[in-house]
């Protein structure tokens, strides 16, 4: 299974996400010096979940760097986050 798959599943698992879209664009970033290091790639999400409703978009992101815990110490480098309610 891809990052990028892995991500979608977490999300939907943890958060009930109802809608999960994923664009990668570590290309964009090939000669970035950290992203060589670390070896995450970067990507832009776009989550939409109940488990958002009432809640900061700070506290939104929080919820979903919990949800991918170990991705983002392995597989995510960068990651850009809108979060949004059904």
């Amino acid at each position: 299974m891809d990052v990028k798959e892995k991500i979608k599943k977490i999300l939907k698992e943890k958060l009930e996400a109802t809608i999960v879209e994923i664009e990668d664009q570590s290309q964009l970033h090939a000669g970035h010096q950290e992203a060589r290091r670390s070896g995450g790639g970067h990507y832009v999400l776009t989550v939409v979940s109940s488990h958002f409703e009432g809640k900061t978009p700070l506290q939104c992101h929080r919820m979903v760097y919990q949800a991918l815990g170990d991705q983002m110490k392995k597989d995510i480098h960068a990651l850009s986050i809108k979060a949004l309610t059904s």
